[in-house]
């Protein structure tokens, strides 16, 4: 019988950089580059939870999406985000669709005013 084969030292690739895996709530290193204009979705508390509750069926309730849209860290980036890009189903930065409706049209009001 022969001994198992033991490695000396471990291989090359042994590391993958978990900001590169997109793990939730990894942040890059100070002075790294930004990932681009969604790099916030790896800290968005939505991302680690049951994606149904972000898309209640009509008439459904959006209490727990708003209940963990509260305490996240994103939510600004979030809301930003899905009013710029006109996102018209789901919760998005602790706001329903028709809460977004009404402040996209505030905005265009004070704009055309």
């Amino acid at each position: 019988m022969t001994a198992p084969f033991y490695r000396s030292e471990a291989p090359a690739n042994w590391f993958v950089d978990p900001v590169e895996l997109g793990v939730p709530g990894v942040r890059p290193a100070s002075g790294a580059e930004d990932d681009g204009a969604l790099s916030w979705q790896t800290e968005a508390l939505c991302a680690q939870t049951d994606p149904e509750a972000f898309f209640p069926e009509k008439g459904g309730s959006t209490r727990d999406a708003k209940r963990i849209c509260e305490s996240c860290d994103v939510r600004g980036e979030c809301l930003e985000y899905a009013l710029k890009n006109d996102e018209r189903f789901g919760i998005w930065g602790g706001l329903s669709e028709r809460e977004r409706r009404r402040i996209k049209r505030a905005q265009q009001e004070r704009r055309a005013s």
